[in-house]
């Protein structure tokens, strides 16, 4: 194995390569038969004040956006902060038809899902659960619709909070319907975490981030995030390379969610996930086909502690590397190329995490990250993004407006950043 590998550092669209060491060459496609991830939504659950979702005798449908095509898909859904088994009374797939918010479905694509040979699943306790193969011919890039009902009360406990997506809660067993009336419209994703594809040599990248990786601030129903701008490029250069974008909005690398007690933040501080030390196994390795890691990790370390976790969570620069260091780790232990994303400026933020001493860790963070070695591979996102007239401030023309979230303009440039010669 070769000990040996392009750094590719990305700055400001200019590519500059040196040699380094690593973990060799990438590991071959892991996965049965070729599956490989095409999209994914990280699980996370119901904050400890407020009112959770129920359903009874709904189906709730989603819309994915996929990233790579095949002629067979898997869907995985997830009761992982479930203390009680889910039964989940019938599932459908079908190619969604139009675009934007719409949840129809294209005339003689609908199949029924089984979960080993079961058309309603009973999910365990805490378990995620792999569905059979379903024939369907999906092309890449392409969207799905899939459909969930639930006969009995089924209260919401694992979700993906944030997913710029309008999806519909309807009432009866319409899974298989072409469309379907709307009780309501909701931005989560409910006990579904990921859909893969049979490919011959199928193989997928994860994006491993916060709130900017999730797409947060990009408008609903376009599929602005960066991530599936990166899709967009990898199909226009015929680069077959699912995208697994596990981002979570508010995720931080070394701690979970912990609010203080009685503050607003108890309202939504779990839609944050736990940490990425521990979801990573969970969200990265157990993703069909995966062979790249694209971490973009760091800011809500420095900006929760005094605003939405206690200040005695405040970090330093060393304590993030280490944090990094682990990522590196654990992906070239499981024979995955490590690509490390320099934090984006945040200066004069409405979040209230810009000071001078989260700027100095900021820019220790990433000078580590560009200059170390220990990443395979570098996304320089601080260079593309920050602002010319005053660097360490997000450009105006990428700004979601509050200083610290692009917005879709800025995505694609985020996307732009990434230099295709790290997946060839």
């Amino acid at each position: 194995m070769s000990t040996r590998r392009e750094l590719l550092v990305i700055g400001a669209g200019v590519a500059t390569v040196a040699a380094t060491g690593g973990a060799g060459k990438p590991a071959p496609a892991h996965g049965p038969a070729g599956w490989a991830a095409t999209w994914a939504a990280a699980p996370t659950t119901i904050p400890v004040r407020g009112a959770p979702t129920v359903l009874e005798g709904q189906t709730i449908r989603h819309v994915v956006h996929c990233s790579t095509g095949g002629d067979e898909l898997r869907i995985r859904l997830s009761n992982e902060f479930g203390e009680t088994p889910l039964h989940v009374s019938a599932v459908h797939v079908a190619l969604r038809a139009g675009t934007g918010a719409s949840t129809a479905i294209v005339p003689g694509t609908d199949r029924r899902v089984t979960f080993s040979g079961r058309p309603d699943p009973l999910i365990p306790a805490g378990s995620p659960l792999v569905s059979d193969p379903v024939r369907l011919r999906l092309p890449a890039g392409g969207d799905l619709a899939i459909s969930l009902y639930f006969a009995g009360r089924t209260t919401v406990t694992t979700l993906a909070a944030f997913a710029f997506q309008d999806n519909v809660i309807a009432q009866g067993d319409v899974t298989g319907a072409r469309t379907i009336t709307a009780q309501s419209v909701i931005g989560q994703y409910l006990f579904l975490s990921g859909v893969a594809v049979r490919e011959r040599d199928g193989a997928a990248i994860v994006t491993l981030g916060d709130s900017i990786t999730n797409g947060a601030n990009t408008q609903n129903n376009l599929n602005h995030r960066w991530p599936d701008l990166l899709g967009a490029r990898l199909r226009a250069a015929k680069i077959e390379l699912g995208i697994a974008n596990v981002g979570i909005s508010g995720n931080r690398l070394l701690h979970d969610p912990n609010p203080p007690a009685g503050s607003d933040a108890e309202t939504f501080a779990n839609y944050f996930g736990v940490s990425a030390l521990r979801r990573f196994d969970r969200d990265v390795l157990a993703q069909p086909g995966r062979r790249f890691v694209i971490v973009l990790l760091g800011v809500n370390d420095l900006g929760h502690p005094g605003t939405v976790a206690p200040p005695s969570e405040v970090v330093s620069a060393d304590d993030l590397i280490a944090g990094h260091r682990q990522l590196i780790a654990r992906a070239h232990d499981a024979g995955l190329t490590a690509i490390g994303g320099t934090i984006l400026p945040f200066k004069d933020d409405t979040l209230g995490f810009y000071s001078v001493e989260n700027e100095a860790k900021r820019q220790k963070l990433n000078r580590w990250i560009r200059t170390s070695g220990e990443y395979d591979g570098v996304v320089d996102f601080d260079r593309a993004m920050g602002d010319p007239a005053d660097p360490i401030r997000l450009n105006p023309a990428y700004d979601s407006g509050d200083h610290l979230h692009p917005n879709d303009a800025g995505m694609a440039v985020m996307a732009s950043a990434v230099n295709l010669r790290l997946f060839r």
